[in-house]
Parts: C-alpha cells; sequence; structure tokens
C-alpha cells in the first residue's frame, strides 16, 4: 500500500526529471508521451493504494510512511513522511486520473508549439507538487508541496513567456499565492510554538491545550493560504487571468487540482478549525460570497475560458460552504465530481478553441454545433452536470451541501439561500454560453473554419488524444455522482469519515427538499437563458451602472491597484529620489570620484625622469635618516 503512495508521487517526479535532462535529445512527441506515461502510471500506484485501503479494516486505514528524517533539531523532527488515508487515497486518484487526462488531451491540443518538451515537463512537475500535497505528513512537507504548485503554476500560466499578457497573468497568480503561503508559515510557526510538533496526529493533540486566540490565528493563518489557492474572496483576482495559459493548463489548475486545494486543506485540518468555530463560519461565509459574486461577474464575460472560470470560482465556494459547515463528505464529494464536468467542460471548449484557430471570443462564435456535433454533447452533459440536473453528477453533490445549509439552521440559513440563488445564477451563464456558442446559425468565423483554413484546423473535432479524454469525462461527469445518493447511498461519505466525522447530517427530508429547490431554480435560470440569447438572441437588460461594475468585477483589481500597487510605487520613487540617489548612489559617486582623483595626482608624479625619481628616493632616506636621529 505504502509502495503504491510512493510511487504514485514520484513518477511524475521521473517524468519531468527525465525530459530536463535528455531535453534536445529527445523529440517534442517522446516528450510528450513520457509525461503522459509517468502520470498514469502514479494513477496505477493510487488505485494500488486505494485498493490497499479498501482491505483494511476502518480502523486500519491510515499509514504512515518515512523515507528519511529531514530536520532535527533538539525534541523537534520532521522527516519526509508520506501519509496514506481514505482522504489522501481520494485525493491522489483524483489528481492523478484527471490530471492524466489532461495530460493526455495536452499531447494533441500542443502538437506543434516548439516548446512542447518544456510544457510537459512542467506539466509533470505540477502533478508531482500537487501529489506531494495531498500526500504530505506532515505540515511542513505539505507547505513544501503547497509552495511548489504555486511554482509550476507560475510556469505553467506564464508558458507563452512571449506575451505580456501571459507574463503579468503569472505574476499575479504567484504574488497572490504566495501571499496565501506566507500566511500558512506564520500559522506553523504559532504550532511549533505552541505544540513543538508539526506532525499532524502531534499538532491535532496539541492544539487542545492551546489558548483561543492561538488557535483562531493558526486557523485564520491555514485560511488564507486555502483562500489564496482557491481563488475565493478576496484573494481571488487572479484566477480569470490564469487562462491566459493553454486550454490544458486551465482544466488542470482550475479542474482537479490547484483550486481545489483550500478544500483538502481545511478537511485535512479539520481539527484545528473544529476549535476555532469563528474561522470557520469565516470559511463557509466565504464561500458563499464568493459564488453569488463569481455568478454573477460570469454573466457578462465574453472569453468563453473566463465563464468557465468564474464557475469554478463559485463551485468551490459551494465546497467552502460544505466544509465550513462541517460536511467534509459533502464538501469533498462536490470535489470529486467537480473534477470531472470541469476538466469537461474546459476541455470541450478547447476542442471549439482549436478548431476555431486559437478564437476564444464567444461574440464571434454562434451555430458550433453544426460542425462539432460530438463536442456539443460533451458540452451540454458538463453544463447539465454544472447545473445540478439529475441524474448527472453535479446534482447529487452540489445538493447535498445546500441540504447540509438547511440541516444547520440560524447562519446555515443565510447560506442556504446564498446557494439557491447561486443554483439560478449556474443556470443562466452557463446556458448562456451554451446557447450562444453551439446553437443558431453558423457564424461567418465558424463556416471559415467548417471549409478549412489550411492550418490543420477546421477538420474533424480533433485528433483522438482530445477526444478520447473528453469522451471518458463525459461518462464520468454522467455517473460519478452514483457513488452516493441521499438517504440510499452513501459509500463515499462512509469512506471519508474514518478521517473527517461531519458535523452535520441532514434528514433525507431535507435532501429532498433543498434537491427540489435547487433543481427547480436550475431550470428557471436554464429558461431564462434560452428566452433571451436563444430565443431573442439579446444580452439580459441591465442599467450601465451595474453592467460596468460586472465587468470590471465589481472592481477588485482597481481596488488592489489603488490600496497596494499604487502606493508601492509612490514609495519606491521617494526611496530612490531621497535616499537611494543621493546616499546610496551618492557615496559611490564619491569614492569613485576621489580614486579617479587621487589616480590622477599619482599619475601627474609619475614624470618618466630618473634624476626625478632618484631625488625623491634620496629625500625619502633623509627623512628616515632625521626621524631615526631624533629618536635616538
Amino acid at each position: 500500500m505504502t509502495a503504491g503512495a510512493w510511487i504514485c508521487l514520484l513518477a511524475p517526479l521521473a517524468g519531468a526529471w527525465t525530459i530536463t535532462v535528455m531535453g534536445d535529445t529527445i523529440s517534442r512527441r517522446a516528450a510528450a508521451w513520457i509525461s503522459t506515461l509517468s502520470v498514469f502510471v502514479a494513477f496505477g500506484g493510487a488505485l494500488a493504494t486505494f485498493v490497499g485501503l479498501l482491505r483494511r479494516g476502518e480502523e486500519e486505514r491510515a499509514a504512515l510512511t518515512t523515507a528519511w528524517t529531514w530536520l532535527s533539531t533538539g525534541n523537534f523532527e520532521v522527516g519526509l513522511t508520506l501519509l496514506v488515508d481514505p482522504l489522501a487515497a481520494t485525493m491522489m486518484l483524483i489528481v492523478s486520473g484527471v490530471g492524466g487526462l489532461i495530460v493526455l488531451y495536452s499531447v494533441g491540443y500542443m502538437d506543434g508549439d516548439p516548446e512542447e518538451r518544456r510544457y510537459f515537463a512542467y506539466m509533470s512537475f505540477f502533478v508531482f507538487s500537487m501529489l506531494l500535497l495531498v500526500q504530505a505528513g506532515n505540515f511542513l512537507i505539505l507547505l513544501v508541496g503547497w509552495g511548489l504548485v504555486g511554482l509550476a503554476s507560475y510556469l505553467l500560466i506564464g508558458f507563452w513567456h512571449e506575451r505580456r499578457e501571459a507574463v503579468a497573468a503569472a505574476k499575479k497568480a504567484f504574488i497572490m499565492n504566495a501571499f496565501g503561503d506566507a500566511t500558512m508559515a506564520l500559522a506553523f510557526f504559532v504550532l511549533i510554538w505552541q505544540t513543538g510538533t508539526l506532525e499532524l496526529a502531534g499538532a491535532f493533540e496539541g492544539a487542545e491545550l492551546m489558548s483561543s486566540t492561538a488557535l483562531n490565528l493558526v486557523a485564520l493563518g491555514l485560511l488564507g493560504g486555502a483562500v489564496a489557492k482557491s481563488a475565493q474572496i478576496p484573494l481571488h483576482t487572479w484566477l480569470p487571468d490564469a487562462m491566459e495559459g493553454p486550454t490544458p493548463v486551465s482544466a488542470l489548475i482550475h479542474a482537479a487540482t490547484m483550486v481545489t486545494a483550500g478544500v483538502y486543506l481545511i478537511v485535512r485540518a479539520h481539527p484545528l478549525f473544529e476549535l476555532a468555530p469563528s474561522i470557520q463560519d469565516l470559511a463557509a461565509g466565504l464561500g458563499a460570497v464568493t459564488l453569488l459574486v463569481a455568478g454573477l461577474v460570469a454573466l457578462v464575460q465574453t472569453d468563453i475560458k473566463r465563464v468557465i472560470a468564474y464557475s469554478t470560482m463559485s463551485q468551490i465556494g459551494y465546497m467552502f460552504v460544505g466544509v465550513g459547515l462541517g460536511a467534509y463528505g459533502s464538501g469533498m464529494f462536490h470535489l470529486l465530481t467537480h473534477a470531472f464536468f470541469k476538466a469537461l467542460l474546459f476541455m470541450a471548449a478547447g476542442l471549439v478553441i482549436h478548431h476555431l484557430a486559437g478564437e476564444q471570443d464567444i461574440r464571434r462564435m454562434g451555430g458550433v454545433r453544426s460542425v462539432m456535433p460530438r463536442t456539443t454533447v460533451a458540452f451540454l452533459v458538463g453544463s447539465l452536470a454544472l447545473v445540478g440536473i439529475p441524474p448527472l453528477s453535479g446534482f447529487f453533490s452540489k445538493d447535498s451541501i445546500l441540504a447540509a445549509a438547511l440541516a444547520s439552521g440560524g447562519y446555515g440559513q443565510v447560506l442556504f439561500a446564498a446557494g439557491l440563488v447561486g443554483a439560478l445564477l449556474t443556470g443562466v451563464y452557463t446556458f448562456r454560453l451554451f446557447f450562444v456558442v453551439f446553437l443558431g446559425a453558423p457564424s461567418p468565423l465558424v463556416e471559415q473554419h467548417a471549409q478549412g483554413d489550411g492550418s490543420g484546423h477546421g477538420h474533424g473535432e480533433g485528433p483522438w488524444t482530445m477526444t478520447v479524454p473528453v469522451a471518458v469525462l463525459t461518462v464520468l461527469a454522467v455517473v460519478g455522482g452514483w457513488v452516493q445518493i441521499a438517504g440510499v447511498w452513501h459509500p463515499f461519505g462512509d469512506w471519508l469519515e474514518v478521517v473527517a466525522e461531519p458535523l452535520v447530517e441532514p434528514s433525507v427530508t431535507q435532501d429532498y427538499v433543498a434537491s427540489v429547490l435547487a433543481v427547480g431554480l436550475g431550470l428557471l435560470g436554464m429558461g431564462i437563458a434560452w428566452l433571451v440569447y436563444a430565443a431573442r438572441k439579446r444580452e439580459l437588460p441591465r442599467t450601465a451602472a451595474v453592467r460596468d461594475v460586472l465587468e470590471h468585477k465589481l472592481y477588485f483589481d482597481e481596488l488592489y491597484d489603488a490600496i497596494f500597487y499604487r502606493p508601492a510605487v509612490w514609495i519606491a520613487g521617494i526611496w530612490r529620489r531621497w535616499i537611494e540617489e543621493p546616499l546610496i548612489g551618492g557615496s559611490i559617486s564619491g569614492v569613485t570620484l576621489g580614486a579617479r582623483r587621487a589616480g590622477g595626482a599619482l599619475g601627474e608624479a609619475q614624470s618618466g625622469y630618473l634624476r626625478s625619481y632618484a631625488l625623491a628616493i634620496a629625500a625619502a632616506v633623509a627623512v628616515l635618516v632625521v626621524v631615526f636621529v631624533a629618536v635616538q
């Protein structure tokens, strides 16, 4: 079992190392297949680990395996330790399984790119980093994986570094995530100070003796990392800009891996959050605000990938609501199903973009169904799952979160109402995208590429390396939710209860009430989208003020620019003008000028006449004689 965990972790690292070391000695295609094989080997290791855990009793479904002691000082000791338990195994399967499909998809999508080797080395490295994060047996290894995921995302988002927008998006993502890394590191310092350990079990036991202030600081620091990595308000602005990377990168970051890390962290560290209930409530509240804001902003986006990106923010918000309320199984269940249908949506959108030679503006699309019927079906399935229409996967997972909110009472009722409004918005923006892109008469752009443009685009729906992963995810988006049916069948929740017992369990009636309301509002949203975008073919009526606010994404970027960027530039200018230039630069200039003048004076003394040198020597000797005589 532990051998499978090490295989799962190290196979992608070996793939990245092989591609990097071999460099130009291997072809770009070989690099693509090495990366793909390494991630599927990791999936094999994850599957072996999962089967090994299934064969054990509930009390034995957790094992630690340590390669070596990494740090040791006094009583503090940290090893390179992996934790194998149901939560880790679930994340391993999602990361390596969906990640493997995305890397396979990349084989066709990135075909012909001159930097394929670098791309696939980055992809394998990203998968390794994410697996290190979810398998970490202590908080220090988790922080290492957390930071490496941020680094890998920076490299992938800015992969096309010749484009200024991609570089800016990569830096923005890195800075936002670095802020979360810092808050987590501070939380771990407090843990070391209070408990003397970063081992998970030891930290959880020691936390029970900590003061409420220290507990709140630790939980708040962890929440900061989770909010940044999962792009929740207020650290969310990097996610839409991350669409500057290749489409498979968007699928990898937004579906199964990076953005779900925050949800995983809250579940993994749930004993700490449960001891700081106000911070756990804050996590749920931030999720509710995010799902509403993201849903509203998605209504006015015109980039096909950005619409899906905002839907990711919204769905992660649902997961935060779930785990913030203590419905850990429900939150993780939605994480699982979301990986299927969101990766499907991104990859189906990638087929459209690939077919249209890189076009992403939905205003130039329309009637894509006539030339890409299979992609249309796949995108429709993903859209229905996203809205939560039965019997697709999103119906079972999202509704269980709403039921948990309904069962919580009080504060949970507010979250429940927010979730229902989010369901309505999801129906509107999702099917706005579907109707505008796929229905209606083919646009001039679609007609042009239907005939082929001589660049290899416009014929068929893509190579098999792209269509097969989409087909697999289409099936998973349909059946993936059947592993748990409220009041009837709940093996997924039972599986995770070994790690985190839920704090709230809705009744069957509450499950049904939540489902009826959520599905009804989702269908209403779809109906509104049909009336506005398919039947009347126009945008939703809205005032200029509302339109401007939504198109500027509630002015978060402008606010951060005014609060952080401009003051920093102003302070840097003052520092340069009054301190750096006159003091630091001036002192260096002074030393330089003095050295030049001393050298010039010494140069003037070098006349080149032998009699002058003899006279100088004689004078020096005379001075020394006088000195010695005077001393005696």
